[in-house]
């Protein structure tokens, strides 16, 4: 049975599967021999805990880390609000590897859903951006995410829908996960870890500029050097990057590596940059993932502050949104997404979340139509 047909058969099988995008493909992993349903009390234990190496292959935990779930871990308080009542961080240890490749077979399925429903209207999008601008006029913050959700209620096939995607918006930290109650289907862009032995490395998104027919790659490199409000949001965050590696890196060691590029995707061109540094002695995955999550790039600048005020303006919770899903290998290598462009389908509900953000030279009106810009290649998978 060639690889292609092996995907739809676990898919019919109806058993969980994680499909995450590799190198020269996809890594579908399956047959799970532990489910780990993380919480606040949990989490600690489980990122300390040391795991016996047997098999290379699958010697590792695959999962997800959950943003009121990083808060808690950082001391950050999240008050009461609006929830899915979805689980907070989900890990897998998995059996079996397959390799696939780029291209995915897929069942065009038919699936039912309603009209998308934002949850801050623009007239509401502004005051909030008002507000957060005498924030930062005062000095309270420089940089700071607004959050809008956008949600219906749905069936789908998430298979057909990732394909779909893939297909279309390929992204280096694409995954799907299919388990029994829910799907999680991401085109996220961001590396926010990769850690092998004392090499670690991030690579920072800031800057979006929508897709047109007289906008390619070299002019949209352009028009981010001109463009003042994007330069300064760019580089508020590699600072805030870097100054979060230097926690766990030896001093002197933390390097860019790449700067201010332009990544192509569907609709739209990212301003990106790339942060290397070497792990001090005796630091481990507890101290990075404290150091580095939630990622800073889509939290805003300074990062603790940032997530108070965010977190006191905020009515529901994010889930999975600018959480990190990747995994941990036994010998303690790593590598982390932030999970942005992604599609939470639980209990028959669809959720899109993006983010955009609001510095003092930022544009309400602007800000509001990127937030539609960044979901709207997910919205479009839903016609």
């Amino acid at each position: 049975m060639n690889r292609s047909n092996q995907l739809i058969e676990i898919h019919h099988s109806g058993k969980p599967y994680i499909i995450y995008k590799s190198e020269n493909g996809f890594d579908l992993y399956t047959d799970f021999s532990k489910k780990i349903i993380l919480n606040n009390k949990n989490i600690k234990s489980f990122l300390i805990k040391k795991n016996k190496q047997k098999s290379k292959k699958t010697d590792l935990f695959i999962g997800f880390f959950g943003y009121e779930l990083l808060n808690n871990l950082i001391n950050i308080k999240v008050p009461k609000q609006k929830n899915l009542n979805f689980p907070k961080g989900i890990f897998y240890k998995p059996e079996k590897k397959i390799k696939l490749s780029n291209k995915l077979k897929y069942d065009k399925k038919n699936f039912e859903s309603g009209r998308f429903q934002i949850n801050i209207n623009k007239k509401n999008y502004i005051k909030i951006f008002n507000k957060f601008k005498k924030k930062i006029k005062s000095g309270e913050t420089y940089q700071i995410k607004i959050c809008t959700k956008y949600k219906t209620k749905s069936k789908i096939n998430p298979l057909d829908f990732f394909s779909r995607l893939s297909s279309t918006n390929l992204a280096p930290e694409a995954f799907m996960i299919k388990d029994y109650n829910y799907s999680i289907i991401s085109c996220s862009p961001e590396n926010l870890i990769t850690k092998k032995g004392a090499d670690i490395s991030t690579k920072p998104i800031a800057g979006t500029v929508k897709k047109t027919k007289h906008l390619n790659k070299t002019k949209a490199l352009s028009y981010f050097r001109k463009n003042i409000k994007e330069t300064k949001e760019h580089n508020m965050i590699v600072d805030m990057e870097r100054s979060d590696l230097s926690r766990v890196c030896k001093v002197g060691s933390i390097k860019l590596s790449k700067q201010k590029i332009v990544e192509e995707y569907k609709d739209l061109f990212h301003y990106v940059s790339l942060i290397k540094g070497k792990l001090k002695k005796n630091t481990n995955n507890l101290d990075i993932i404290k150091a580095m999550m939630p990622g800073g790039s889509v939290i805003g600048c300074p990062k603790i502050n940032t997530l108070n005020l965010l977190n006191n303006q905020e009515k529901e919770n994010r889930n999975i949104y600018t959480g990190s899903f990747g995994y941990i290998k036994f010998n303690g290598d790593m590598r982390f997404n932030i999970i942005i462009r992604s599609i939470l389908n639980y209990k028959n509900i669809s959720e899109i979340s993006v983010a955009s953000g609001v510095v003092v030279d930022s544009n309400a009106n602007h800000e509001f139509n990127e937030n539609f810009i960044k979901a709207k290649a997910l919205i479009d998978l839903f016609k």
